[in-house]
């Protein structure tokens, strides 16, 4: 594990755990089909999410040369750093999607990939909230964490 991972999850690890009881469970699945998609996706006038966290905090696991996407091991890997990165059930208190979000919508002051989403209404905000909420692969609420 590289440094800096392990920097992060030592600090986050300091933290005391939001109440397992009132929180909805993270879905792998969901993540996997409908959230690593945007963190691939090119947006005119901004870098790809992958691109700066690729080498950044948080980490996404680099690409293999060539590839479109991330393998099973690499997409289990992400879920595991990024879900640190969330609130689950509050999207507006996860720094996951504060960071990218125009602070006028709520977002912070900054992001160094830029604001990629101008409202919270935005599609792909939304379907980030989603996953935030516990939405599940298979569309129910709170589906819990699948590995």
């Amino acid at each position: 594990m590289t440094a800096i991972r392990l920097l992060i999850i030592a600090t986050l690890l300091s933290y005391p755990p939001a109440p397992a009881q009132t929180a909805p469970s993270l879905d792998y699945g969901f993540f996997k089909e409908r959230v690593q998609p945007i963190l691939l996706k090119k947006r005119p006038g901004h870098a790809r999410c992958v691109t700066c966290h690729e080498h950044g905090s948080p980490p996404l696991e680099p690409l293999a040369p060539g590839a479109s996407g991330w393998n099973e091991d690499q997409s289990r890997k992400n879920f595991a750093i990024w879900k640190l990165f969330v609130v689950p059930g509050n999207p507006v208190k996860s720094s996951f999607l504060r960071h990218p979000l125009a602070e006028s919508a709520g977002g912070d002051r900054f992001h160094a990939g830029g604001k990629h989403w101008k409202s919270q209404s935005d599609p792909e905000w939304q379907t980030l909230a989603a996953w935030v909420r516990g939405q599940s692969a298979g569309g129910k609420q709170d589906g819990g964490e699948r590995k």
